[in-house]
């Protein structure tokens, strides 16, 4: 199929990309993608220059930037990017961070089933919360649903798992510098949904 001569109408883009049409249609109202052509009943059609430009903004998101900056980027108006790119620098290295500590307790669950030995409580409450915030912000249900399954996991503990929880809780804060407290402060705050 010649898809540089087709278009696409919202649900059809919407389906292609994994996007939802809740997406396309704020796009559009902020003006960050706007459809090339409209039906003559006022449909949406994206051409493959529209397709190019969403191809863009999904790959500005992955960075981090705002759809303000998402938008300035993609009409020239970012005169000096070194700012924006740090920041995704940062970003970046903070997602490095969390993925390589979500491989440590992977590899950790993997060795002592590998030896026949289930993995405590403890540990998979630290997967799972690694896991769950490692990329994106939260929504309200999901915050509340992996704060219920921490509260049930955590009430499942026997006092020498939660003390020795704490204890390591303890020693790796301390070993944190209060730059990197405030960040990872600011990372979690970041994660949880507003209201």
């Amino acid at each position: 199929m010649d898809t540089e001569n087709r278009t696409w109408r919202v649900g059809e883009l919407a389906e292609a990309t994994g996007l939802s049409v809740r997406t396309l249609h704020h796009y559009d109202e902020i003006g960050l993608l706007q459809p090339s052509e409209r039906t003559g009943s006022g449909h949406r059609q994206y051409d493959a220059a529209d397709v190019r430009r969403l191809h863009r903004i999904v790959a500005l998101r992955g960075f981090g930037l705002s759809l303000a900056e998402v938008g300035r980027v993609l009409d020239g108006e970012l005169a000096d990017p070194r700012g924006l790119i740090r920041t995704q620098l940062e970003l970046v290295e903070e997602q490095l961070a969390a993925a390589s500590r979500v491989r440590d307790k992977l590899l950790g669950v993997l060795d002592g089933l590998d030896r026949a030995h289930e993995p405590s409580a403890q540990t998979l409450i630290e997967l799972i919360e690694v896991t769950t915030v490692m990329n994106r912000t939260l929504t309200r249900e999901e915050y509340e649903a992996m704060a219920e399954t921490r509260r049930r996991l955590t009430a499942e503990l026997t006092p020498e798992e939660r003390e020795a929880m704490d204890v390591r809780r303890r020693k790796a804060m301390e070993v944190l510098s209060a730059e990197e407290l405030e960040r990872m402060r600011q990372v979690r705050e970041a994660l949880i949904p507003k209201g």
